[in-house]
């Protein structure tokens, strides 16, 4: 036996398209419903917003700049002389047979980085003496130190990054690169 297949109906212009069957997650929910649920979501980013501006700032918690600048040891010095900065002391021991590298825990620290106009000012403190400095200078370096000035602070000739050579920044699709015109 032959099956004929018979064309499927036909509608005419006028008439409304036939009911779906079974329906959407929306089509199933009341316009009360909806309403709760978008009420819900703007609640908890309301809530995330408040509880993200009312951070309680410790001394276990680095919430800002202002805080740093305010744990620098002499903070009115450096802010005059240099820049706050957080200091990590860390130590890498690199061995060879076999090839394996290993790191110490890091001794995170406030510190002070010095503008290079304002070396000699350890100078005259005597806390450097002219050679160090002279060192320091010629090859384009500052002084970064921890602890208090009046206390034989551990004072390094540091030398700044340059960003073109930090192969984080330079990856597609990352915002433009920062100035860093404040050279110490």
């Amino acid at each position: 036996m032959r099956r004929t297949r018979s064309a499927p109906p036909r509608r005419s212009m006028g008439a409304p398209p036939p009911p779906r069957s079974g329906g959407g997650l929306f089509d199933k929910l009341s316009g009360v419903v909806i309403a709760v649920i978008g009420g819900v979501f703007a609640l908890g980013i309301a809530i995330g917003v408040a509880l993200g501006t009312n951070t309680t700032i410790t001394t276990d918690n680095v919430a800002s700049i202002q805080t740093i600048d305010q744990s620098v040891p002499n903070a009115e010095f450096c802010q005059a002389y240099g820049a706050s900065a957080t200091v990590m002391d860390t130590r890498v021991f690199l061995t060879f047979k076999p090839f394996s590298v290993f790191v110490s825990q890091p001794l995170l620290q406030p510190g002070c980085v010095m503008r290079q106009n304002n070396m000699a000012i350890l100078e005259q403190r005597k806390l450097v003496d002219g050679k160090a400095l002279r060192e320091c200078r010629q090859r384009l370096n500052t002084f970064g130190f921890t602890g208090k000035l009046e206390d034989k602070p551990n004072i390094s000739c540091i030398y700044q990054s340059e960003s073109e050579k930090n192969r984080f920044l330079n990856q597609p699709g990352v915002g433009p690169l920062p100035d860093e015109a404040d050279n110490f």
